[in-house]
């Protein structure tokens, strides 16, 4: 073998390339695997490992994408990069293209939170504040896309730069979401679950839109002011109790208070009211007799009181297309004498179901002359 042929055989190994990348980081999304002047051999090795997809860009533009598997890179498993690089008959020299390697396994528990309170309109207590927050886990679902909407030319794109628009998206949506959610405030935190689960829906299509997709969405906790809280919570009490019963019980606790005021004028009286009340309630229970004799004398005394004096009746009557009144029957008389109303005004009172003409009332009638005799019969 000549110098030539050794030379030709040293370099013939050379050209025979492997292309992987081993992540020894957490928060690695996309990185560039660097070669010089982005040449990679004829029939290199291509590695990628479980939760990786690896992208070939040439010259700007997405060539192929590769799924986990060991790849010999020519002309009959690189068809895009054939094709914009118009290889008809294969190739045997090197040849330029960037590798990308993505991650694909779950990133987990990733942080957000709303960063400024959320106003909302509660129909009970007006403009109401709360804050949200959580975690999330999301993966790449298309590494293309990713990369060109996403990573661009970065050559090592990690989590903590797309975790800063990832949560901002999510505080918008979410503000959205419990926005239309129009629910009772104090059940935004007691349906974490199913605000999950909507949340989630309402923002996947905004992930998806860059490659990602949005695995879990979790609401740990719906906060709100205390004071609001508060009301919240003697709201719920009040609507729960018996309000009888509990005015009841509040008068029985601030008469025990006062009592306890030894020194007080107010604790005094307050104790002698007390002991009038209690002595009233022991009398009845131990001398039930003479709580139905004194009931009974007054049942007596009280059949022997007149009845209330009648009360007079008043009537309403139309002048001039309006309600006056009410007057007296008397009063009416006189409206009569003076030509005020006549026969054919209509009148009210208590009784009666509609306006009435004057003549046709019973007891107004005599306005009329009706008590006059008529004349005699002819003899």
């Amino acid at each position: 073998m000549g110098i030539f042929d050794t030379i030709k055989e040293k370099l013939s190994n050379e050209f025979i390339d492997i292309i992987e990348w081993l992540d020894y980081t957490d928060d690695t999304i996309c990185h560039r695997f660097e070669r010089y002047q982005n040449e990679i051999k004829n029939n290199a090795k291509l590695i990628v490992r479980e939760g990786q997809t690896a992208v070939l860009i040439n010259e700007g533009q997405l060539a192929d994408v590769f799924k986990p598997g060991t790849y010999t890179l020519n002309t009959q498993n690189m068809p895009i990069l054939t094709t914009l690089k118009g290889w008809k008959y294969g190739f045997n020299s090197p040849f330029k293209a960037e590798v990308y390697f993505v991650n694909t396994h779950l990133f987990t528990d990733e942080k957000w939170g709303t960063k400024n309170p959320i106003t909302l309109s509660d129909d009970r207590f007006g403009l109401v504040e709360i804050r949200a927050f959580g975690t999330y886990a999301y993966r790449i679902n298309d590494a293309g896309k990713f990369i060109i909407d996403i990573v661009g030319t970065d050559n090592n794109f990690t989590n903590f730069e797309i975790n800063e628009h990832l949560k901002s998206l999510i505080a918008t949506r979410f503000t959205d979401t419990v926005g239309e959610a129009k629910l009772p405030i104090e059940l935004y935190a007691a349906n974490t679950t199913e605000l999950s689960e909507t949340c989630k829906e309402v923002m996947q299509p905004e992930f998806n839109s860059v490659g990602i997709s949005l695995e879990k969405f979790f609401i740990e906790n719906v906060s709100m002011p205390e004071e609001l809280k508060k009301e919240i919570f003697e709201y719920s009490r009040i609507d729960k109790l018996d309000l009888d019963k509990l005015t009841k019980f509040k008068t029985a606790k601030a008469i025990e208070a006062a009592a306890a005021n030894e020194g007080g004028t107010a604790g005094a009286g307050m104790g002698m009211g007390m002991g009038f009340v209690l002595a009233q309630q022991m009398g009845g229970m131990m001398n039930p007799q003479m709580g139905q004799q004194q009931g009974q004398q007054q049942q007596q005394q009280g059949g022997m009181m007149p009845p209330p004096m009648p009360s007079a009746v008043q009537y309403f009557y139309a002048a001039n297309g309006t309600q006056a009144g009410p007057v007296s029957l008397q009063q009416l008389q006189g409206l009569f004498a003076n030509r005020t109303v006549n026969k054919d005004t209509l009148v009210w009172k208590a009784g009666l179901a509609e306006w009435t003409a004057l003549q046709q009332v019973e007891e107004l009638k005599s306005f009329l002359g009706g008590n006059t005799p008529p004349p005699l019969p002819p003899q």
